[in-house]
């Protein structure tokens, strides 16, 4: 068994947090003779840098002797303070990526240097060590998310489209950081001046090494930072497009089963699902668990098999069965090579049909429900469009910091459409009112969202209510703009797969096509993206698990 932390210079928002123990243990004296036969044990002077944030490839240290002071790589700010049997690192060890915070040699200090190699090694061979490893990674990093203060500083309005793109591109990335809104920044003027920036060159990001980012897009972004990385082969045995469950699960079991796997997502890991504050059918979850945690495990998981993630990388087009695999085009006009490729691209909420949409998109419309859009509706009314889980899981969540939620629903009853705990849920809340038959017909507001106009589809009774924030979450595009025709789809742009192939007269081979496999050879289509699948998370992770079985049979036939 692990022990608690004794260091009491832990935050003191964390001090009665019950996930420090398991966050920061202390190994037994087993575990510790364990890693020191595959350590090296190094000595590092008082004062020395441990390594610095920005450091790509980190390893896992282990205290011997001594004590290690954790840092903010951008301020400096005391994180945490490791000593005698206590080990660093979080998730960014198994990735790759550059650290985000800086070690320190507090006092004379002796370490064993663990490589990141071996750490995966660890986690996968020794099953007790590696959960105690693995589960103090991936809290350290939900902690140091948690508590905002830590990581790069975003600088921008909360009525800024661009601060919210941001903002959500680092959740989605697990990256920590701190935000700092204009709108209420006593300071503003002089923070701004700091950086030699006005009101009109915001959002900033300022970086641990002190580069100032102004309005960056993703991909600068991700390259200030360090996400952003190559690809690390001339070819791969499998290529997933998508990160969602669907991808994700595709991802785990094609690495796992010794596939040289690569996930490419133009955002970030998650997919619809990660829009979700709170999943609570997805079996083995019996609290529920939210679709940015699901995500950020099956990452923590597919790394750990070796995945390689390419973030954010836009594919552009494939061509396929070229010179026996697949050639599949960036926005960058890089390729990439696969001997199978899966697509597991999802789907994405419908737009309100309504004028004006765009100019309150990020200003008061929001597409996910997360803790990065609630906080910009707390205290006040918000509405939620749709009748799904998504949809009232979300009402649900933003009752919990709003005065009132309003759930407005094209149909004449939520149950239809919704499981039915979550509609007695909401039934019974008298945070949330459930106006059906009805759907909203004009956004008010200036610079913001301040209102908007509901009619009854039936009744043509119009309603005008005063609100901070739309929540949209009606129906699903698929996400196939991209596809070349040689991969067929149906008439609402979802990838036909298997038998519908054969109904369709696409399929151009004499053997049938696998269940999952698209109108072209080698390329396969898994969860929301395919026709005629089952919208659900566990049906998605399905589909992307049951891809690989196929793409091994494929690989065996060519």
């Amino acid at each position: 068994m692990t022990t608690t932390h004794p260091d009491p210079t832990i935050p003191n928002s964390l001090v009665d947090d019950p996930r420090i123990a398991l966050a920061f243990p202390t190994l037994t004296e087993a575990d510790f003779n364990t890693l020191e036969g595959i350590g090296k044990r190094i000595h590092i002077p008082k004062g020395d840098h441990v390594w610095s944030a920005g450091d790509a490839n980190m390893r896992m240290f282990v205290v011997v002797e001594g004590e290690m002071e954790i840092v903010d790589g951008r301020t400096g700010a005391h994180v945490i303070t490791h000593s005698k049997g206590h080990f660093s690192g979080d998730i960014d060890v198994l990735s790759g990526r550059p650290a985000v915070v800086t070690g320190l040699a507090q006092t004379d200090l002796d370490v064993l240097d663990i490589p990141a190699d071996c750490v995966r090694t660890i986690v996968g061979e020794n099953p007790a060590l590696g959960e105690v490893i693995l589960r103090a990674f991936l809290l350290r990093r939900n902690l140091l998310q948690e508590l905002g203060e830590f990581g790069p500083l975003v600088v921008g309005s909360r009525y800024s489209p661009d601060t919210l793109r941001i903002r959500e591109f680092l959740v989605r990335n697990r990256f920590p950081y701190h935000w700092e809104d204009l709108e209420e920044l006593p300071r503003t003027s002089s923070m701004l001046a700091e950086f030699h920036v006005t009101e009109e060159q915001t959002p900033i990001v300022v970086l641990p090494n002190g580069d100032v980012l102004r309005v960056p897009s993703n991909l600068e972004l991700a390259n200030g930072l360090g996400i952003a990385r190559p690809s690390q082969a001339d070819l791969y045995d499998l290529v997933v497009i998508g990160a969602g469950p669907a991808g994700l699960a595709a991802a785990v079991y094609g690495a796992s089963e010794g596939l040289n796997t690569l996930v490419l997502d133009s955002s970030g890991p998650g997919g619809q699902a990660g829009t979700s504050a709170r999943i609570e059918n997805y079996m083995g979850f019996p609290g529920g668990v939210s679709g940015q945690e699901l995500a950020d495990r099956a990452v923590a998981q597919a790394e750990r098999f070796g995945v390689k993630m390419l973030v954010p990388a836009s594919v552009t087009n494939i061509t396929c069965n070229r010179q026996g695999g697949h050639e599949i085009e960036l926005k960058d006009k890089s390729t990439i090579e696969a001997r199978c490729v899966i697509l597991a691209t999802g789907a994405r909420y419908r737009k309100l049909d309504v004028g004006d949409l765009e100019r309150f998109e990020g200003r008061g419309v929001y597409y996910a429900c997360t803790n990065v859009e609630r906080i910009l509706c707390k205290d006040s009314a918000v509405a939620v469009v749709g009748a799904g889980n998504s949809a009232g899981q979300a009402a649900v969540f933003v009752a919990e910091s709003t005065s009132h939620v309003f759930l407005v629903v094209r149909g004449r009853d939520i149950r239809r459409t919704m499981s039915s705990y979550l509609a007695r849920r909401i039934e019974n809340s008298k945070q949330i009112t459930v106006i059906l038959n009805s759907e909203i017909c004009e956004l008010k507001g200036n610079v913001f969202l301040q209102g908007a106009t509901i009619v009854n589809r039936v009744t043509k009774e119009a309603r005008i209510e005063p609100l901070s924030g739309v929540f949209v979450m009606i129906g699903a595009d698929p996400g196939t703009g991209w596809l070349p025709e040689s991969i067929k789809r149906d008439e609402k742009g979802f990838v036909l797969t298997g038998q519908s192939l054969l109904q369709d007269g696409s399929w151009p081979l004499t053997r049938p096509p696998y269940y999952l496999e698209t109108s072209c050879p080698g390329v396969f289509a898994a969860g929301d993206v395919r026709s005629a699948s089952v919208k659900r998370v566990a049906s998605a992770v399905g589909e992307g698990s049951m891809s690989v079985a196929f793409v091994h049979q494929y690989l065996a036939d060519t």
